[in-house]
Parts: C-alpha cells; structure tokens; sequence
C-alpha cells in the first residue's frame, strides 16, 4: 500500500503540481504521463524519498518494501552482476554480508554463533538459500547469457548494464515498484518478457515511460501530470488519450453553449431593462445570467507538432532491389548476402539487436555507403529522404533555425519558413536559436521540417523516436500512418512497429536477414521460441 496526501511541489514560482491525494493499491500498474518537464520522474523521486515535496506525506505500508529503478550504469561497477542483482533486496544483500562477515572471523565466539543463528532465520525467511538462482532467473528472462552473471558489472557493456540494473529493481518481488523509462536500452524480446512479468506482477507498480504500447499492456491505470495536477484514469494508455480528449471537448462545448446563453441574456438585459412590462423578466434574466460560471480551462503542458510527409510523386513499380549485398567492418561481417526489394506500397520496419547491421542498411539504401558487394537498382521514380541516427553533422554551423531550413526549402519567404517551423513548436524567436545548441528533440524535429520540405516518395529512418517525448512521438506515428510512399525504418518503439508495419525484416548478429509479412507480436511469437 502507497498513499500521498496533499503532495505539493513548486519550484521558485513554478508549481508542478499541487494538493495531490492518491492511492496505490496491490495488483495495479499505475503509468505516469505528461509533457517533458511536467514533473514524471520527478513525482517517482518523491515517492521514493529522494526528493522531499514542498508539502504533504508519503505514506507505506508498514514492513513493505520500495525498489526503485537505478539509472547510473556504473554505480555497482565494483560487484558482480548476480551480487547487484541481490543488492536490490537491501535487507536479504545485508544479512548475507554479516552471515559471510561472522564466519570468516578466526576467533568465531558463542556470541558470534547466536548472532549467526538468528541470520541464518531471517535468511531462510527471505528464501535466501534461492536468491542466487532468482537472480539468475531475472537475468536470463531479460537476455543475460549465464556466462555474463559472475562477471563483473564494468566488464558489461552498457545494454546489458540496463538489464542488470532491471533485474535488481524486480528482484526479491518489492511491495512496491517505482520504474522509470524501464524499456530503454531493451530489445524487444526484452520488452515482452518484461510486460508478461508486470502483467502478473502482483504488488503495486508506477512506470514513467515514453513507449506507448509498453503501457498498453501493462497498465491498469494511467496518472496524467498536466494543469498544475495529477490526474488518475482508469485504463491504459489508449483509454486515457481517448477521455483527455473527450472531456476538453466536453469543457469547451459546454462553455460555447454558456457563451450563446451569456450573449442572450445580455441582448434581452439591453433591449427590455427599460421596458416597464418587461422589467421583472430582465431582472429574472439578471439573476440567470449571475449564476453561469465558464469553466476554467487552463492551457495544457503538452504540444503536439503537425507531422505531415507528403510525396512529391507517386512512385512506381520499381523502387529499390538489393541483390547479393555484403558489408564488413574490420573483416567482421556486418550485412551477408542481403537480397531485398522494396515495393511501392512496402512499410518496413527493421528489428532485431543488431544495430549497427540496421544503420548500414538504411545508409545503403540512402546511398550514404558503399557496399562490399552486390548491386543496388534504384528506380527512376524514387526520391529519398534519409533521417539519420545520427545528425549532428547537420548543426554545426553557426546559424539560427530559420536561416538553417531556408537552406533547404525552395520557398525561401521568411514568413512560410516561420510557419513551417511554427508546426513543429519553434514559435516567436525560438526560430532565431542557433542551430549549435539545440537539444537532442529540438534537432530530431528541425530533421522532420527538412524532411517534409524535401517531400521524398521513400523515406528512411533511424530511431527517429530518439529524444522524442510521448506527444512528439504520437504526432510522428500519426504522420507515417498517412504517408503514401514506402516507408523503411528502425526503431524499438513497439508501437511504431505494430501500429505502421506491413512487413519485418529481421537482421541477425551474424547480418543475415529474415523477412516476413505479418504483425510484429505474431513475428515475436512464431519466432522467439526458436532462436
């Protein structure tokens, strides 16, 4: 069991939110949503102490346990993996260390021997004989071969840190599970095995994440954090952008009848007040007028840019064909006998671990790399538009947004650049920033304006979700839904994937390829089991 009540939180004169009264009950995952900077992870440190509110209390049940998602990868850089792992039971890691502390004394007194005894009850108590092979367990669910759990944490790579770090968060089942961005890092074989641990979860879970179909799965309830408050739905992610969306219609449908009302109250007030006959009835009017309140509609935190990829021209039958392409880094096959064709009608999603297979890909397909070999044919009719994992090559000159997409527009009229840009939430003199310090989804949605000026009948994208917030995210997905050319892109945005694919091409560690046509949770099914 957790409860706030009357949790506050203001900066300076900023208020995040305020008089917040919640509680957390057994069996129910909670999501936790709003803008960037709307105070999400944020809310989770307070919750789990390490941020203290303006006002209120932070109530747990009594003798129940809190495990947070640690997010500093080299914090346990000095213990093994399965060691980390049990540290996420602070009680159970600081019995072993005393049981291991007594016996390794040489003068093991009969004190010694009492204390001892009275650890190895509370040990058996918390199943501790099991703690190592739980661990294991956690570890190989996520996708931690057995040969990495002895190792230590500073030997891993930072993806397989993220999974150790997850393990010790669900380890030792806490009464209370505070996550926050649980999936990044993740693959998706991953991320369903997570989903399938949180749907039978059985305590209490609050999640902050930007993944939309991660928290249709999981969630039971969703905690909207906008208007200076925190708003508790019932459902999951869907359900709560269906009723955000239908109650804001409802506020300003209601106060459009109250402003008709108001307006013809006021036209009979002017016309009869003077009216002797009718004087008692402008006064009736008076008093009905006095009693109609206009909802107060306080603007909301979140934006949502218009995205929007038009085609210069349709494509026709033939767009791109790979045949017998290779690719090696260093002598290390990267791309092996790759035989694609992409059709006009082709949405492709590219998944699997195997990240640096997935860029060389795209940078192929871009024209950006030379394969080893194979040939590449290309349509006459195609115009591609590439989005980059990385694009800061794009930034370095010393230059305001405005002037940086004139470069790339055709229409160089200050005003449509301004309104270009004004879709994608740069307004007033946000447009005049240079474009060399722009934050990471600043420079991700400057990409966008310049790749729907260039109105290319193929687009390619490389985790174009990266340093997006969930609005951003939504408004993209709801750009490629509509777009009329093909579509090859990478990404682990599960809903990306399932919501705009009409084919999956798996790429493997040794760059070989599968291809299907079907959904992506029927791919993970028929094919996961197999590996």
């Amino acid at each position: 069991m957790l409860k706030v009540n009357n949790i506050g939180l203001r900066f300076q004169t900023r208020v995040l939110f305020d008089h917040v009264n919640l509680e957390f009950k057994d069996d129910n995952c909670y999501g936790i949503i709003g803008a960037n900077g709307a105070g999400k992870s944020t809310f989770l440190k307070i919750l789990s102490g390490e941020i203290e509110p303006t006002k209120g209390e932070i109530v747990i049940g009594k003798g129940e346990r809190l495990s947070v998602l640690k997010q500093n990868h080299n914090e346990f850089d000095e213990y093994s993996v399965l060691e980390t792992v049990i540290m996420g039971d602070a009680e159970l890691y600081q019995i072993m260390k005393e049981k291991e502390s007594l016996y390794m004394k040489p003068d093991f007194s009969m004190e010694d021997g009492m204390k001892v005894a009275e650890l190895e009850a509370k040990f058996e108590q918390k199943n501790g004989w099991l703690a190592e092979s739980d661990a294991a367990v956690l570890l190989v669910g996520l996708g931690l071969k057995n040969e990495l759990h002895n190792k230590f944490m500073r030997e891993l790579e930072d993806r397989e840190k993220v999974k150790v770090l997850l393990a010790r968060a669900l380890f030792g089942n806490p009464d209370v599970l505070l996550l926050d961005e649980p999936t990044n890092g993740l693959d998706g074989e991953s991320i369903l095995w997570l989903e399938e641990f949180l749907i039978n979860f059985k305590n209490t879970v609050l999640v902050v994440s930007h993944d939309r179909h991660f928290l249709n799965k999981v969630c039971t309830h969703m905690l909207d954090i906008d208007y200076e408050k925190i708003t508790l739905f019932v459902g999951n992610y869907d359900f709560w952008y269906q009723s955000s969306q239908l109650i804001q219609k409802q506020m300003k449908d209601s106060n459009k009848r109250k402003e008709e009302k108001i307006k013809e109250l006021e036209e009979f007030i002017r016309r009869f007040s003077a009216n002797a006959s009718k004087s008692k009835q402008a006064t009736s009017r008076k008093k009905s007028l006095e009693k109609i309140v206009l909802e107060d509609i306080k603007p909301s935190s979140r934006k949502y840019p218009y995205i929007q990829f038009d085609i210069e021209r349709p494509l026709g039958k033939e767009v791109i064909t790979l045949e017998k392409i290779n690719y090696s880094i260093d002598h290390k096959p990267v791309l092996q006998n790759v035989n694609i064709t992409i059709r006009p009608e082709d949405k492709i999603a590219l998944i699997g671990n195997n990240e640096i297979a997935k860029t060389a890909l795209l940078k192929i397909l871009a024209g950006e790399l030379k394969p080893d070999s194979g040939t590449i044919k290309i349509g006459s009719s195609v115009k591609i538009s590439y989005f980059a994992k990385n694009h800061d090559i794009y930034f370095k000159d010393s230059i305001s947004l405005m002037e940086w997409l004139q470069n790339y527009s055709e229409v160089k009229d200050e005003s449509f650049v301004r309104g270009f840009l004004g879709r994608m939430l740069f307004s007033g003199e946000e447009s005049l920033k240079k474009v060399s310090v722009l934050s990471g989804g600043e420079k991700v949605r400057s990409m966008f304006s310049k790749i729907m000026l260039e109105k290319g009948n193929v687009l390619l994208l490389d985790e174009p979700t990266n340093h997006l917030d969930i609005e951003s995210i939504t408004a993209l997905n709801e750009g490629l839904a509509k777009y009329k050319g093909a579509l090859v892109y990478a990404t682990f945005d599960q809903e990306l994937i399932q919501s705009i694919s009409n084919r999956l091409i798996e790429i493997f560690d040794d760059g070989c390829i599968r291809d299907k046509q079907m959904s992506y949770e029927d791919y993970m099914e028929k094919f996961n089991s197999t590996k």
